[in-house]
């Protein structure tokens, strides 16, 4: 990675017109921005169908895209969609997805698309639509009948279906595939939709020299198709509930740990198979982004389980996991892949032999930066080369919400380390970020914005009111670009800038 830097902002969070950002033209205003801006980098959360609490780190499958994002107006142009019915579709622009009232208007117009298609697609486009199939069908036929249960079964979660359907009994999922032959086509073709609209954004990004970060989470969730399809790979018992979950110990965001709830990777049995489960998620996932951060990198080293049952995360204990032996069957599988380090929370040797054995770039976060009872490695003076630095994550307070309600030694010893006013904080993080040595910097759009708490994208250990912030139209106005080029100029994170100089680099074939 040449230095450079970007902005983090889910499409969920985008503005439009349908209640949640999707991947149409607000995609591609946002893309334009990057470039007035001077940026490199789009960096976005999971792409995934959301399940439990609207998370896109607990989604129903890890190869599948969330159809909530596919964009009305683009199905609109392709005939599929009525004017009207898109006038019908639409929702109020308010700064908050209402999850529930989306799926409400979404997904009846996704089946309106769906009927459209069966009646007026050309050749080309059903050969394109079985060529979807073909590619996909590893997964894409499991996730499609996953759904369709789901839905038969008032949404409840796979492990509370009938038995024989839970255990995968093919003689009683027989009777289902043909019962519910529609509503298992409907989910292939949506997914045929998010997909061919997310290359389209992707591949205009890349038209603009935007690259996209894209995200992995380590675990999956319990209620996917990845575990119901699966369930050899995780630690599950004779009736396929886990024997213990993931988490972690008590940290910076919570006293008593966080219980994810995800099922474990039975890695033994993934390293007979060499690894080859995973080597099919980083492939899938290098051809949706070009680089990919993989959440709770720890995990590879040693990963705390907890009990299934517990109330919470602190009783649990850390287990050694092959994480060299899986790195080195990716690197002779894929080659020298672009992988981003979350190495944030309790990070030990191991961790950090793991990370730099393979040249991966770690996380820096300003907000970890200041207490000045202790000294830290997230003070930018303290930086290796080979790291991103952020201003704040996805799972942290904004900037300014963050400042507001810092002790009065945190904030006092950030204002003489940035010698600065604090009269905006978020510019302040923003230019050490951009000064910092890291070879890449990142903000999330409400830092750049300067929004306080009330922006926060997720509050760990909680299940309400996240993942649900969404920017207006007015967010991106040329004035914000041409400052944060400004930054990005100085401080040499532009192509036309040399590192540590401002000045022109010369390029000698």
């Amino acid at each position: 990675m040449e230095r450079s830097s970007g902005i983090l902002l889910h499409p969920t969070s985008l503005p439009g017109k349908f209640g949640i950002g999707t991947l149409g033209k607000e995609a591609r205003s946002f893309i334009d921005f990057l470039v007035r801006a001077k940026q490199r980098y789009w960096q976005i959360l999971p792409l995934g169908p959301t399940g439990f609490a609207d998370s896109p780190y607990q989604c129903f499958s890890s190869n599948a895209g969330n159809p909530l994002l596919i964009d009305p107006e683009v199905l609109s142009g392709e005939g599929l969609l009525t004017r009207q019915e898109l006038v019908e579709a639409q929702l109020p622009e308010e700064d908050k997805v209402d999850f529930g009232k989306v799926i409400s208007v979404k997904i009846p117009l996704l089946k309106k698309a769906g009927e459209a298609f069966r009646q007026k697609a050309t050749r080309e486009q059903k050969e394109d639509y079985r060529e979807f199939l073909a590619t996909n069908s590893v997964w894409l036929n499991d996730y499609a009948l996953f759904m369709a249960l789901k839905e038969h079964f008032g949404q409840r979660p796979w492990y509370l279906w009938e038995k024989p359907l839970k255990m995968r009994v093919p003689e009683a999922l027989g009777p289902y595939r043909e019962k519910l032959a529609g509503t298992i086509e409907f989910h292939k073709f949506i997914q045929y939709l998010f997909f061919r609209q997310w290359f389209s954004v992707r591949d205009y990004a890349h038209q603009n020299n935007i690259r996209i970060i894209g995200d992995i989470p380590l675990y999956v969730a319990h209620d996917s198709a990845d575990v119901w399809s699966n369930p050899e790979i995780f630690m599950l018992d004779e009736n396929k509930d886990p024997v213990a979950v993931g988490g972690v110990p008590p940290d910076y965001f919570s006293e008593t740990g966080q219980l994810w709830g995800n099922p474990l990777f039975n890695w033994e049995k993934l390293e007979q198979d060499k690894f080859s489960w995973w080597i099919g998620r980083i492939r899938s996932n290098l051809l949706l982004y070009d680089l990919v951060r993989i959440d709770h990198f720890r995990g590879f080293a040693a990963y705390w389980a907890v009990p299934y049952g517990e109330k919470t995360a602190v009783r649990g204990e850390w287990i050694p996991a092959p994480g060299k032996a899986l790195f080195e069957t990716i690197k002779k599988e894929l080659g020298e892949v672009p992988v981003i380090a979350e190495d944030l929370g309790v990070i030990t040797e191991d961790v950090e032999e793991l990370r730099d054995s393979y040249g991966l770039p770690g996380m820096k976060i300003l907000q970890f930066a200041f207490d000045p009872e202790e000294a830290n490695d997230y003070l930018p003076h303290n930086y290796p080369g080979n790291c991103i630095v952020y201003t704040g994550t996805h799972d942290n307070d904004t900037v300014v919400g963050w400042y507001r309600q810092a002790k009065k030694a945190d904030r006092e010893y950030v204002l003489d380390y940035m010698h600065t006013d604090g009269h905006e904080i978020n510019w302040d993080f923003i230019r050490l970020a951009w000064a910092s040595v890291a070879r890449v910097a990142i903000v999330p759009l409400q830092d750049l914005l300067g929004l306080g708490t009330e922006a926060r994208m997720n509050l760990p250990g909680t299940t309400v009111s996240n993942w649900i912030w969404r920017a207006s139209r007015s967010n991106f106005p040329p004035e914000l670009a041409k400052r944060l080029a400004h930054l990005t100029q100085l401080y040499g994170r532009t192509r036309e800038t040399a590192a540590g100089t401002g000045k022109k680099t010369v390029k000698v074939n």
